[in-house]
């Protein structure tokens, strides 16, 4: 059974490693974007625990704007009490874990946070082979992005709450 909880310090050498497996190098939040994150916005950063481990996580900060733009991988700001667009900088389940749910269990837990402290949205970018993903869970596809993460093309994918 999975468990999901607010990110805790203790974490983050299992969220670096999972971050590595699932994302190419360009693309993958470092160690200190990861500390970042949990000192400033631990309140919409999630993790999936299965046995005690943690093998999912799921987080971003609530920005003011409907869509990510690439500052956000580097410059984090302390999330409002309530109001904005609640983003999704990264999401990412072990390989092991893979194709259980996880990834849906997280999504769903970020938006019913997200949904709890008035966002007006969830945000996020994918690449183009998880855009059907995004759809089924209701987010609708807004076209490319103008995000040069990673050097990859990325798609807006918003959901009204």
């Amino acid at each position: 059974m999975v468990n999901i909880r607010n990110v805790e310090w203790t974490d983050l050498p299992r969220l670096v490693a999972i971050e590595h497996q699932c994302f190419p190098k360009e693309e993958a939040a470092t160690k200190t974007a990861f500390e970042e994150r949990i000192q400033r916005i631990a309140d919409s950063f999630f993790v999936a625990v299965v046995d005690n481990q943690v093998v999912g996580l799921v987080n971003g900060p609530v920005i003011s704007q409907p869509f990510i733009t690439d500052d956000l991988f580097s410059d984090i700001k302390d999330n409002p009490p309530t109001g904005g667009h609640q983003s999704i900088l990264g999401i990412a389940v072990a390989p092991l874990f893979q194709n259980r749910g996880i990834a849906s269990a997280l999504l769903a837990h970020l938006e019913r946070s997200a949904k709890e402290k008035q966002r007006d949205t969830v945000t996020l970018t994918c690449k183009e082979e998880l855009v059907y993903f995004y759809e089924r869970k209701g987010y609708q596809n807004r076209g490319v992005s103008n995000s040069q993460h990673g050097g990859v093309t990325w798609y807006n994918m918003t959901k009204s709450l």
